[in-house]
This record gives structure tokens, C-alpha cells and sequence, in this order.
């Protein structure tokens, strides 16, 4: 592992990065820097791609909101790359293939080199696999020489992200994935709920679910259900299931060492959040997932559909089939089997992804033991040690892990299924990820009023 660590450190020398603050950063600060990279990746998400036919059709429309990326512009491939980078590493640090313990700064600083170096190999890569097998038929046909200007366009976009995602991560709140799914599947929301313009199928009736549910019913004419109102029924119900279980926790009650309580009367609680790997688990499956479909395209390209067959744009047969999303209750009834099989398949990745984001984050029970023993902290009626800490966590962490990584995974199935406005996925995700910042800012915002907080916070 050293030897590896000699190798690539020369190349982590000449990546460019973003600076790390030297400095707590202010809550305002945190804030301006959040927004300004906001209103960046809006106005990128904007900028069309030269040479690209104005009818191209985007194939993975329907993970778009999971991407958060803009098809026909740069930033196309959206987050993609971070994700499918981080992928491989969670495998490969999770299968101890490569043996990083995470908790030294070293390995953590080595991990992070190699997760952006990656990244940005797979921004090229999936910028070429995409021009060349997904987007044929769709240049513009007065341009088709400009094949490798749009290979240029969209690895220049998808670099962008990586680094727009740098500095949130360093300068704001959350991170930048996160920010960039929440902004997208927002604005889908809105424009899906609220789009005053009229449907391209029914001229004249307003294309967004409500003001074509409201059009339709001051003009006397019967609104059809399953379009008009289920995906916005299906939006409310995943909204406050989200809401609900992000509040499910299991405490914890913890003291200071010696039998010194937290507080006069009481003692603390070490919250363990249901959801306890965040949303990162549907994140990293819905990535696996496009990379299937993208990798179908390519073998039929090459004439070996060995992943299945596409036709217009969708996998009609094969494995990129039956992991194809399915976006309708109908599908219940139509094709049980494939609503089977991705339901299994889907859950079961969750778990898995959930297990290794635990894993590698330090949030396992032992590296959760070791920081609170360090910290100074006992259960009381246990001796403290951190052997004991370890083996109570031990009962909590790794049952929540499997048990919150199905129910995501169940939800977005589900609401997926329902045709939830906005995507059931992405709405998942983008209430998940606006709760956790809700959390972050209130948080910073208290410290900034009382500063005697940040040491009791750790910060």
C-alpha cells in the first residue's frame, strides 16, 4: 500500500484542488458560498452543447433527477462520475483489496486523491462512451465532424461539477452532490406541478399536473387520475413518510466518565438516526443502475447485446430491462416478474451500499466507540471501556444500517412506481438532503450565536 501511495502521490500533486480554509468558516460565509455555487450550477445547467440535434432524445430521462444533470447542456453527465468513482473505491475498500483505514488522515487524504483522480477518468470516460454510443444518430446534421468538440464540452462540464462539489464541501453547507440533486429535482417539481405551457399530446391543456388537473376541471372535462393527481398524492405521502423517519432514532444514554452526568438530573442520549446511512445508499444504486443501461448501449453498438437490447432510446429486453425503473402501477399487472426483480435487485443494493457507506465513513460501531471513549463518555451501569462501548453499539448500528437501508430503498421503489411528481428517487433523496441541511445550518447558526457551544459540539 505504501508502495501504491508513492505512485500516485506525484500525480494528487498536479491535480488542481480548492483551497481548504485555514478557519472555522462563518455561518454567512457558509451561506454565501452555498448560494453562489447554486446560482453557477443553474447557469452551466443552461448552456447548450455545440453540435448536439435540437430533437435528440435524452435515454436516461428517467434517472435525470438522480444525476442532477441537464440534458443538451454541459453538464449532461451531471454527477455521474463522482458517484461511479465512488462507487468502485467503496468496493474496493470495503473487499479489503485496498486497505485504508480511513480514521488516519493519510489514508483519508490518499482516499480523497484517488476518489477525484477517478472521477475526473470517468468524466472522460463517460463522456466518450456517451457521444459515441448513446448519442449517434443525434448531431446536428450540419456538424457531424465535431464529434470530439462534444467529448470536449462535456468533460469540461463534468470537471466543473467535481470541483463545484469541492468547494461547497470545503466552503458550505452539505455538499455539492447533494446541493445539485435537491436544485434539480426541485425545479422538476415546480415546472412539473406548475408549467403554464401547453402539453405537446393535449394542445391547449397546461402541461404542469395541477394547472392541467385545475384547466380540466373549470372546462368540465374528467381529469384522468393516474396522470393528473396520483404523482402529486405520491409527492405528499413520500414527503412526510421522509419527514417521519428522519426523526426515528435510537438513543443512546451516555454520561461523563466518573459518574458525572451531562446535566443535573439527567443524563445524555447518543442519537442513532433510522435512516443511518443517510440517502447516499439510493444515490450510488440509482448510479449502478445508469451505468448498466449506459454499458447496454455500448455492447449493442458493438454488436453484442449481452446486457439486453435497445430500441428509441429504452432497453425493451435483457438485464437493462428488467432494471429499468418501472414508472407505473400498471406495470403490476403488465409485467409482474420485472417489478420483482428490480424491486429484489434494487432493496438489495441499498442494503449493500448502505453497509459499506457505514464502513467507510467511520460511523461503525468500533470507530463511533473509539471517538466517544476518547471523548470521555460511559453508559451508566457499564464499566467504561472501549471494548463495551463497541459491544452495546454493536446490537444498535448494524441492525439499523440493514433495516434503514431497505426502507429507502423500498420508498423510492414505491414511489417510482406511484410516478411521483419530481421522480419517487429524486424526491427521496431531495427530502433527505434539504432535512440534513436544515439540520447543518441551524446548527452552525446556533454556534455563531453562542460560541461557548462549539467546543461542547466538537467543532
Amino acid at each position: 500500500m505504501e508502495q501504491l501511495k508513492e505512485k500516485f502521490e506525484p500525480i494528487f500533486s498536479v491535480l488542481p484542488q480548492v483551497k481548504s480554509p485555514g478557519y472555522r468558516v462563518p455561518f454567512r460565509e457558509k451561506l454565501k458560498w452555498t448560494g453562489i455555487i447554486l446560482v453557477l450550477y443553474f447557469f452551466l445547467a443552461q448552456i447548450p452543447l455545440y453540435g448536439l440535434s435540437p430533437r435528440a432524445v435524452d435515454q436516461f430521462a428517467q434517472l435525470r433527477a438522480v444525476l442532477a444533470g441537464n440534458f443538451g447542456s454541459i453538464l449532461t453527465l451531471g454527477i455521474g462520475p463522482i458517484v461511479s468513482a465512488s462507487i468502485i473505491l467503496q468496493l474496493l475498500v470495503g473487499g479489503k483489496i485496498l486497505k485504508l483505514d480511513l480514521s488516519k488522515h493519510e489514508d483519508k487524504a490518499f482516499f480523497q486523491g484517488l476518489q477525484k483522480l477517478l472521477a475526473i477518468v470517468f468524466t472522460f470516460f463517460e463522456a466518450l462512451i456517451f457521444v459515441l454510443f448513446v448519442l449517434t444518430g443525434s448531431l446536428a446534421p450540419s456538424a457531424p465532424q465535431f464529434v470530439w468538440i462534444l467529448i470536449l464540452q462535456l468533460t469540461i462540464g463534468g470537471i466543473l461539477i467535481i470541483f463545484l462539489d469541492e468547494v461547497v464541501s470545503k466552503w458550505g453547507f452539505g455538499s455539492g452532490v447533494g446541493l445539485f440533486i435537491a436544485a434539480g429535482v426541485s425545479q422538476e417539481i415546480i415546472v412539473g406541478a406548475f408549467n403554464p405551457l401547453s402539453a405537446p399530446t393535449q394542445p391547449g391543456v397546461p402541461a404542469g399536473r395541477i394547472t392541467g388537473f385545475l384547466y380540466l376541471l373549470f372546462t368540465g372535462q374528467s381529469p384522468d387520475f393516474q396522470y393528473y393527481v396520483l404523482p402529486v398524492l405520491a409527492l405528499i405521502g413520500v414527503f412526510l413518510v421522509v419527514v417521519y423517519a428522519e426523526s426515528m432514532r435510537v438513543e443512546i444514554p451516555i454520561s461523563m466518565g466518573g459518574g458525572k452526568r451531562l446535566s443535573r438530573g439527567a443524563v445524555g442520549k447518543y442519537p442513532l438516526r433510522f435512516i443511518y446511512a443517510s440517502n447516499m445508499p439510493v444515490i450510488l444504486t440509482s448510479a449502478l443502475l445508469l451505468n448498466v443501461q449506459l454499458m447496454a448501449n455500448v455492447f449493442q453498438k458493438l454488436g453484442y447485446p449481452i446486457l439486453g437490447t435497445v430500441s428509441n432510446g429504452q432497453a425493451v429486453d435483457g438485464l437493462a430491462y428488467l432494471l429499468t425503473a418501472p414508472r407505473s402501477i400498471d406495470a403490476i399487472i403488465l409485467d409482474p416478474f420485472k417489478v420483482l426483480f428490480y424491486a429484489v435487485v434494487f432493496i438489495g443494493l441499498c442494503i449493500l451500499f448502505a453497509w459499506l457507506w457505514v464502513e467507510i465513513s467511520n460511523i461503525g460501531p468500533k470507530h463511533v466507540a473509539k471517538q466517544l471513549y476518547q471523548m470521555g463518555m460511559q453508559i451508566p451501569g457499564f464499566r467504561s471501556s472501549r471494548g463495551q462501548f463497541e459491544k452495546i453499539l454493536k446490537r444498535y448500528i448494524p441492525t439499523i444500517t440493514i433495516l434503514g437501508g431497505a426502507f429507502v430503498g423500498l420508498l423510492a421503489f414505491v414511489a417510482d412506481l406511484t410516478g411521483s411528481l419530481g421522480g419517487g428517487t429524486g424526491v427521496l433523496l431531495t427530502v433527505g438532503i434539504v432535512y440534513r441541511l436544515y439540520e447543518e445550518i441551524a446548527q452552525e447558526q446556533l454556534m455563531d450565536m453562542h460560541p461557548i457551544l462549539r467546543s461542547f459540539l466538537g467543532d
